[in-house]
């Protein structure tokens, strides 16, 4: 749903970004501190040099230099993931807030950089709706995804949120806050250049509806399974997302 012009570089910021965040979630037979380190160091030389052997490293480096991506953006997601190696509260709203810019905002950022395609006036005028995309889609997968992080990976992100007393005050609490961010995106998404837009549209399509599930979902049922958008949906999200986009109303 991105145009080809942009569409391989969204793949190798996405790669990079996935790539990180299993070795943090998924690689627990291993000393994932140290395979975390040995990645960070790879990924310090894959952009000094211009070249990596890990072909996930060399694709990245090659869009970070392409688009100047600032060196900020990609160490604040480095800060945040080697946080998920030992830190599995978040007590304060500060915490919380450095964690969702660092794992989202900044991957929202890269990813803007490769849309506006170098133009800093356009990336400065839609540079906190991207935020607040990344925000959006970070604290729906939080939500969403409350019983595997809590019980697979003793992770609670949500601060001043008792999450084995998790009512629906809490979690319409929790919803506000996200269609706030949301409320807050659009605008953006609406002055995304064409190559971006329709992609961009569609995702966010796609996430309301999911953060609309998670609304009308008990609290009880939010902690005792994981809520899904079916195929079905999926695809009636994508026929009224492109009916839009070819009808000129995003």
């Amino acid at each position: 749903m991105l145009s080809n012009s942009i569409r391989q570089d969204i793949y190798n910021i996405y790669g990079f970004v996935r790539f990180a965040d299993e070795i943090v979630d998924t690689f627990h037979d291993y000393n994932k501190e140290r395979l975390f380190n040995d990645f960070e160091k790879e990924m310090y030389k894959a952009i000094k040099y211009k070249i990596s052997l890990n072909p996930i490293l060399n694709a990245f480096q090659k869009t970070v230099h392409q688009y100047n991506i600032d060196i900020e953006l990609y160490e604040a997601f480095m800060k945040s993931m080697r946080l998920d190696l030992y830190k599995t509260k978040y007590l304060t709203d500060q915490e919380y807030k450095e964690y969702i810019y660092g794992s989202a905002d900044v991957v929202g950022l890269m990813c803007l950089k490769v849309f506006v395609n170098g133009n800093k006036k356009k990336y400065n005028e839609l540079k906190q709706s991207a935020m607040h995309l990344g925000s959006a889609f970070q604290k729906v997968n939080f939500l969403r995804d409350l019983k595997s992080d809590y019980e697979d990976l003793d992770r609670t992100y949500f601060p001043n949120t008792n999450l084995n007393q998790l009512d629906e005050k809490s979690k319409l609490r929790i919803i506000n806050e996200i269609e706030e961010d949301f409320n807050k995106a659009l605008n953006g998404i609406l002055q995304l250049p064409i190559e971006a837009k329709f992609g961009v549209y569609t995702a966010y399509v796609y996430y309301k509806k999911l953060l609309n599930k998670l609304k009308k979902t008990p609290s009880l049922e939010i902690k005792n399974t994981r809520i899904r958008v079916s195929n079905y949906q999926k695809f009636g999200l994508l026929a009224k997302s492109y009916l839009d986009y070819r009808l000129n109303l995003i």
